[in-house]
């Protein structure tokens, strides 16, 4: 006998990267909330959901539970990534002190806790970028911690929450993406976070279990798709620098053009984003696919050129068969907002086990298989004549970096 699906509720739902994951471990979307028309227009034209079109903060917990066609109580989990500006890397780097709490476009979280104080699921999801959680500019975490305390002393749950940063590579996604992920259930049981199954290949020990196996690569999510039209100008590469990024090896970026490096110095070490002229490579996975790229901020796929929209959605690993009826700029920016829906589907299925006790036995439907074999590198041109004109000597960036990662490499000098 074929259980019925758990009942879900979405909110910015995006294109859907929640979803798809839950979908795949026995979830049902019973109602979609999402203001963008672009990302309504594609659910609509990919699944049969229910959406509300509109502001979180113009609609009551009353409508979604009449359109999920549910009482307060029956819904099994709320879903949802809201909005992460307030709290991006970028936004805190590029004022030094990011609004934040301050900034309105925060109140998509006073929406969230809104809604789940009111519909009451038995357990609820919340996503958001690792900026989130950064120490000492964590007042998004707490006030989400915050607020669901008061919920509980409000309606009588009693919500216990876990919160963890996720790199969606250690789980079989084949991009490297952190995000944080915070999992409550009503009666108070505590989730526990599944522990990595992937890693990278140097990195891995003898184990005897066999329960650690190398990261996915692009080669895996990619190696059997037909390549496009080579003459499909979305496609294309342009600007200043695009005929630049054949002679950068497949792995590497700008940094390969400077004089630490195998290219020629055509920049100062570590002056540009790291995403500038960043070119897959078929062994690694994929870096982090951008919302909002510029001309020359990759990813880009090793044959020197913009990923397609089905190419992006295997490194999101979204299931196959999607459509999309939008522009370049509205596709890359819904795909590259979206959840990892393999993410997705491994956080279901903890769900399911710890909290529903109702567990599954079948492999994740959305981890990409590996591949055998990978091609060689793609071969590199020679430097372009119109660039030799800038082979020079360039100073270095001053400074170490603010990232985490950069962070982490001080300390270690300094102890």
């Amino acid at each position: 006998m074929t259980r019925a699906p758990f009942k879900a509720i979405s909110l910015f739902s995006g294109i859907g990267g929640l979803d798809f994951g839950f979908e795949e471990a026995g979830f049902e979307t019973r109602v979609a909330l999402e203001i963008d028309r672009h990302a309504c227009r594609t659910i609509r034209l990919n699944r049969a959901w229910e959406v509300i079109e509109d502001d979180i903060n113009k609609v009551s917990s009353a409508t979604v539970l009449e359109r999920a066609g549910l009482a307060p109580g029956e819904a099994d989990i709320l879903i949802g990534g809201p909005p992460c500006q307030p709290f991006s890397k970028s936004a805190y780097w590029i004022r030094g002190d990011a609004l934040r709490l301050d900034d309105p476009r925060s109140d998509t979280l006073v929406g969230y806790l809104r809604i789940l104080r009111d519909i009451r699921p038995r357990a609820f999801l919340l996503e958001n970028v690792y900026g989130l959680a950064y120490e000492g500019k964590n007042e998004g975490l707490r006030y989400i911690l915050d607020g669901i305390a008061q919920i509980n002393r409000e309606t009588g749950t009693r919500y216990e929450v876990s919160w963890q940063v996720v790199n969606a590579a250690e789980h079989g996604v084949p991009q490297i993406r952190e995000r944080v992920f915070m999992i409550g259930s009503r009666d108070g049981r505590k989730f526990r976070f599944p522990e990595p199954t992937h890693a990278q290949a140097g990195s891995i020990g003898q184990n005897l279990f066999g329960t650690i196996e190398p990261y996915r690569t692009a080669w895996d999510a990619l190696g059997d798709l037909p390549e496009p039209d080579a003459d499909e100008p979305a496609l294309k590469v342009g600007g200043k620098w695009g005929d630049l990024l054949p002679t950068i090896p497949e792995g590497e970026n700008y940094l390969w053009h400077t004089d630490r490096s195998g290219g020629h110095p055509l920049f100062g070490w570590r002056t540009r984003y790291w995403s500038f002229l960043l070119k897959l490579s078929k062994r690694l996975p994929s870096w982090t696919v951008q919302a909002q790229p510029g001309a020359a901020i990759g990813p880009f796929h090793w044959k020197n050129r913009r990923l397609t929209f089905q190419e992006l959605c295997r490194i999101q690993t979204f299931p196959d068969g999607l459509t999309i009826d939008s522009g370049r700029t509205e596709m890359q920016r819904m795909l590259g907002n979206a959840v990892p829906s393999l993410i997705a589907e491994i956080m279901a299925r903890e769900i399911r086990r710890q909290f529903f006790d109702s567990a599954l036995r079948k492999p994740p439907v959305l981890l990409p298989s590996h591949r055998a074999w990978t091609p060689r590198p793609e071969p590199l041109p020679p430097l372009p004549a119109k660039y030799r004109a800038l082979i020079g000597t360039y100073e270095a960036h001053p400074g170490t970096g603010k990232g985490r990662q950069a962070v982490k490499r001080a300390e270690g000098r300094a102890a």
